[in-house]
């Protein structure tokens, strides 16, 4: 069953919401539970503080906790401390019953005024006044017996403090008394539960604890309530995810499709042998070097069935080369042409061994490309090797018009190699540098070593190569047209046939220009460990 990347897309990002959602839920569930209970142990430990200064006055008056009961009386002494508590609270609330009213005195009675004497007539000469029945004198009356006192008011009920919301009623059952090294004193025996703790000081000094367990509170009951509502809200973000995968999912699959959909179709058109196609590569992702990556492997193809072309081209030229020569030679002899005396053998002998050592090196070339070139690595002294090599030339040297001449010898110039494969990279060079100087030139051997890497040099006279043709240098079939050509015989294998026996060797070769105007080769390689 084909899925395309779409639908694995939406697929991915909806569990990933799902999951960070399902996560973020319990998370919450988790943290809104431990809210809720440290929520609610604050506030018990807070209804503390008046047992917490109750304990503390005690332990101050008997000198430490010498007046907490013994045995099986400690578990339940918290609880009878904090109803003695209840009870001394509830006598200080409740008012004092109010004292009786005293009677009212009775109101003294009136004092009677006396009467005016009566005002003297005309001519009637004073008399005096007769004299005035004494009046009586106002006695005070007796006072009134006190009332009975009324009957004293019944005192007002105290009024209960109700327990705060929040707070489990089985507190008292749930608080445990330690002493400073935290050791049990009375209350609840603590368990494996954590118990939440305030200190109890005397005189700046920590002298126990009061814990309180968690259990089973009414703030846990809240706590569900709220995501049970929470859970109504899940659909919601349920559906919101859905949505969401696919708006993302729909937005990377079309962000992703169209890279993916060039890179199948350049796979494509390798697979048909078309090298020359290229894709985009502005990105700046994953995809983007990608793409980058198959652009230059697409280049290596194109470069390397361009070589393949070439060389095969190349390879029939040079094959055909003394094969023509031969075939002419024959059909000469066999025309009556020519004669089928030594210098025609000769003439053909010369074909004949040009054209097997072609094939030996095209046989060489191959085997190392393939990895099966035998070697035979033994401790060798190249410097010592390489000038047994040059002075084998010299006598060619000097009848082509050339000196040869050596360098200093290397403070050490042993190395792994193969003997065989070594004297023929040698004589490759020693040959090309016969074959393309110019007569009254010279080749100079030399050789440096830097206690890790030797370096042996051949130089040659002019004429020299071109700065372009010396990259080129050691590719198959490469010949320099200008100074170098075809005319001196050579194929163009000889120095590839160096640089690849030399590197299943671990060395390399390089080429510069010479000092003496001609062409420079270099072999770098390592120097073997002393023992």
């Amino acid at each position: 069953m084909k899925i395309s990347i779409g639908h694995r897309l939406f697929a991915s990002v909806l569990l990933a919401i799902l999951a960070v959602a399902a996560g973020a839920v319990y998370l919450l569930r988790q943290n809104v539970l431990a809210g809720f209970g440290d929520y609610a142990v604050g506030i018990e430990l807070d209804r503390l503080d008046e047992l917490s200064g109750a304990l503390a006055r005690q332990y101050r008056g008997h000198g430490g906790w010498t007046f907490l009961p013994a045995g099986d009386a400690r578990a339940g002494w918290i609880a009878r401390e904090l109803e003695r508590l209840q009870r001394e609270r509830e006598e200080t609330v409740a008012p004092a019953p109010a004292a009786p009213e005293a009677p009212a005195a009775p109101e003294a009675p009136a004092v009677p005024q006396a009467v005016p004497a009566a005002a003297p007539v005309a001519g009637v000469p004073d008399e005096p006044p007769a004299a005035a029945p004494a009046a009586p004198m106002a006695v005070a009356a007796p006072p009134a017996p006190p009332a009975p006192p009324a009957p004293p008011l019944p005192p007002l009920p105290a009024p209960r403090i109700a327990p705060e919301p929040g707070v489990d009623a089985s507190l008292p059952r749930r608080i445990t008394l330690l002493d400073a090294g935290g050791r049990y004193l009375a209350g609840r025996v603590p368990g494996a539960l954590p118990l939440a703790r305030r200190p109890i000081a005397v005189d700046g000094r920590t002298v126990g604890y009061l814990g309180v367990a968690r259990g089973r509170r009414p703030s846990d009951a809240m706590a569900l309530a709220f995501l049970e509502q929470l859970r109504a809200s899940l659909w919601w973000i349920l559906a919101f995810a859905v949505a969401l995968s696919a708006l993302a999912a729909t937005l990377l699959a079309r962000h992703f499709r169209g890279p993916i959909r060039e890179l199948a179709g350049g796979a494509g058109m390798l697979a048909e042998g078309r090298f020359e196609v290229r894709l985009p590569a502005g990105r700046s992702d994953e995809l983007g070097e990608l793409a980058r990556h198959f652009n230059t492997l697409a280049q290596k193809l194109d470069s390397a069935e361009s070589a393949r072309r070439q060389w095969v081209a190349d390879t029939s030229h040079e094959l055909r080369t003394p094969l023509a020569v031969l075939r002419a030679q024959l059909e000469a002899i066999q025309d009556g042409v020519r004669g089928s005396g030594p210098d025609s053998i000769d003439a053909m002998l010369r074909q004949v061994l040009a054209l097997n050592k072609l094939i030996d090196e095209l046989y060489a070339l191959a085997r190392a490309d393939v990895g099966a070139l035998e070697l035979s690595l033994v401790p060798l002294d190249l410097w010592r090797l390489a000038c047994d090599q040059a002075r084998a030339f010299e006598a060619r040297l000097l009848a082509a018009g050339l000196a040869l001449e050596f360098g200093p010898a290397p403070a050490s110039a042993m190395v792994l190699a193969d003997p065989d494969r070594m004297r023929q990279v040698l004589d490759n060079l020693l040959e090309n540098s016969l074959r393309y100087s110019a007569a009254g030139g010279r080749v100079v051997l030399g050789a440096a070593s830097d206690g890790t890497l030797l370096r042996l040099h051949l130089d040659d006279s002019a004429p020299g190569v071109p700065d372009e043709a010396l990259s080129r240098l050691g590719q198959r079939f490469y010949r320099v047209d200008a100074s170098r050509s075809r005319a001196h015989g050579g194929a163009g294998l000889g120095l590839a046939l160096c640089r690849r026996l030399l590197e299943a060797q671990g060395a390399q070769l390089g080429f510069a220009h010479a000092p003496a105007g001609g062409l420079r080769a270099t072999i770098v390689i390592p120097l073997a460990r002393q023992a």
